[in-house]
């Protein structure tokens, strides 16, 4: 049976075919590929001491100082509660700091210490490591095709 034979939802069509691959409807294709990347990417940040959304905090800290810890979660992309609970680790680790600002004794400024600052570089270094590694042996047509193409997947989901 070929592959233009086989549904490609079909049982027929397995990870040991070599026609898998090109048989994955292209929405579970990119969610099967995004999950193997989110892992490997989780795995680089937890080697290094932290996770994701640390890793997003800290990178947010590091942009800009925000006004508001609501300002920081929103740059961060992280939800109140759960930022919330990841600043208070990160503060019982030593990695920031939470003051009050003067001026406004309802908001609540975060900084980066120098251990958080450490955890930066750190994180960092992942974070492009894995970059690094994802282009190997990619051109820069073929990463400029791979950005096009995932710019109309999007557009095309509604995104």
């Amino acid at each position: 049976m070929s592959a233009s034979e086989k549904s490609r939802w079909s049982p027929a069509v397995s990870p040991d075919d070599g026609e898998y691959a090109d048989a994955l409807p292209i929405g579970l294709a990119f969610v099967t590929a995004a999950k193997a990347l989110n892992r490997a990417f989780e795995g680089e940040l937890a080697a290094a001491g932290g996770s994701r959304p640390v890793w997003q905090i800290v990178l947010a800290l590091k942009r800009r100082r925000w006004p508001t810890q609501q300002d920081l979660a929103a740059a961060a992309g992280i939800v109140g509660p759960t930022l919330t609970h990841h600043l208070d680790r990160l503060e019982k680790g030593g990695m920031i700091e939470r003051s009050r600002d003067p001026d406004d004794r309802r908001a609540v400024r975060v900084e980066l210490t120098a251990a958080g600052e450490e955890l930066f570089r750190r994180l960092d270094e992942a974070a492009v490591g894995l970059d690094e590694r994802l282009r190997t042996g990619l051109s820069d047509e073929e990463l400029d095709a791979f950005r096009g193409v995932m710019g109309r997947l999007l557009e095309n989901a509604g995104a």
